[in-house]
């Protein structure tokens, strides 16, 4: 589950300024997410990501500066996202499904067995989780 993305694409500065490296989920849709996940069987992380539209292009430099950061995974939507989300006053939550294949064939398949049938569970039960509360 990403909690905060580092602001390194671009479009989220369309969204909010630029007072902050990083574009943030909501913390009370977070605590949501937090809870209803304690039982979904499989683990499931909370961090910090690097959003980067490039991220063959990075240096062993930028690499070891987003590790020091504690920064757990490279996507390129979730900084966007959340901007966009926060500007718009609308709820949204980023899930990283990180694997070490970055560019290998298949790749983005990951079928049944490959952690499409568990995100669909922590999607739902999120969702299960989160809609109650808004009534």
């Amino acid at each position: 589950m990403i909690e905060r993305a580092l602001r390194d694409e671009g479009t989220s500065y369309h969204y909010l300024p630029s007072d902050s490296e990083y574009a943030a989920a909501d913390p009370v849709l977070l605590v949501i997410a937090e809870t209803a996940l304690t039982n979904v069987g499989d683990p499931v992380e909370r961090g910090a990501t690097w959003t980067t539209d490039a991220p063959y292009r990075e240096t062993l430099h930028a690499i070891d500066a987003a590790r020091a950061e504690g920064i757990w995974a490279v996507e390129m939507e979730a900084a966007a996202r959340y901007a966009f989300a926060q500007a718009r006053q609308n709820a949204m939550l980023c899930f990283a499904h990180v694997t070490k294949q970055m560019g290998r064939s298949g790749d983005f398949e990951k079928g049944e067995t490959n952690g499409a049938t568990a995100s669909l569970a922590l999607i739902h039960a999120v969702a299960e989780a989160y809609l109650p509360a808004q009534s």
